[in-house]
C-alpha cells in the first residue's frame, strides 16, 4: 500500500483504496456462489486458486465503485505496479479520448503487438490489440462498461485477466495503449501470491492433466479469437 500511494501521490493522481478481498478467507459457501467449477472443468485453463477467485471479486468491487459513481469511468490498479513518469498524462489524454473503446490496458508485456486498428493519443498511441493482453495491473474503463460487467461475471470460471481477454463474450472494445505507462513492479507479499499457490497444488500426475487442459484451453481460444477477428473485419 506505501508503495502504491507514493507512486499514484507522485503522478498527481487523486485516487481511493478498495479493500480487496482475500480469496483463502473465503467460506466454501460463497465460492459456490461465485465461481463455477463445473464449467471450469470443461473450459477452464486450470482450476482456480482461491486467491484467484479473491482478486476476481476484489476486481468487481472497482467495477461496482465505478458503475454506481458520478464519472464517466475510473483507474483500476493492482498493488504490485510500477509507473514511469508519463502515467498522469496518459491518464488525463484517455479521460478526453474515450469514444472508441471500453477498456483499455496501461499494461502489455507485448510493446509492439499486432493491432486491428491504431490512431494517435497525443505524442502516444492507442490502438485494439488482436489479442487483448493478459495481466490486469492498471486499466481504464467506462463507467457503462463497468456496469456490465457486474451484471455478467458472476459466476465465473476463468481468473479474471482471462476473462476480459474473451472479448466476444464480453462484447467490450478492449483497447492498449503504447508505450504502457505501467509495468509490473515488486511481486513479494506477506501471505504469498497466486502462483505460489498455484505450484504448491499441482504435482505428477495432476501437472500431466494440467498440461492437456492448457493445450486444449490454448487452441480453442486461439480458434474462437480468429472468428472473432474476422467477423469484425467483415462488418466494416
Amino acid at each position: 500500500m506505501e508503495n502504491s500511494a507514493r507512486q499514484l501521490d507522485a503522478a498527481g493522481l487523486s485516487w481511493e483504496r478498495i479493500d480487496a478481498v482475500y480469496g483463502r478467507d473465503l467460506s466454501a459457501e460463497l465460492i459456490s456462489e461465485v465461481y463455477d467449477s463445473k464449467r471450469n472443468a470443461l473450459y477452464g485453463k486450470q482450476p482456480m486458486v482461491a486467491s484467484e477467485i479473491g482478486c476476481y471479486l476484489s476486481h468487481i468491487l472497482a467495477w461496482e465503485k465505478i458503475s454506481s459513481g458520478s464519472y464517466i469511468g475510473g483507474f483500476v490498479f493492482e498493488d504490485d505496479f510500477a509507473t514511469d513518469g508519463s502515467l498522469a498524462e496518459k491518464c488525463a489524454l484517455l479521460s478526453e479520448q474515450q469514444d472508441d473503446w471500453d477498456m483499455v490496458k496501461l499494461f502489455s508485456f507485448d510493446q509492439d503487438p499486432k493491432l486491428e486498428w491504431k490512431r494517435p493519443l497525443g505524442p502516444y498511441r492507442i490502438g485494439i490489440p488482436y489479442k487483448v493482453p493478459t495481466c490486469l495491473i492498471g486499466y481504464g474503463i467506462k463507467k457503462e462498461a463497468a456496469k456490465h460487467l457486474v451484471e455478467c461475471s458472476r459466476p465465473f470460471f476463468r481468473p479474471v485477466d482471462e476473462d476480459i481477454k474473451f472479448v466476444w463474450e464480453t462484447g467490450l472494445r478492449v483497447a492498449v495503449i503504447l508505450p504502457s505507462p505501467i509495468r509490473v513492479g515488486d511481486q513479494s507479499t506477506v501471505t504469498g501470491t497466486v502462483g505460489d499457490e498455484r505450484r504448491a497444488s499441482v504435482s505428477g500426475k495432476r501437472d500431466f492433466v494440467r498440461g492437456l487442459r492448457n493445450l486444449r484451453y490454448s487452441l480453442l481460444y486461439s480458434l474462437q479469437l480468429a472468428r472473432h477477428r474476422h467477423r469484425e473485419r467483415r462488418s466494416k
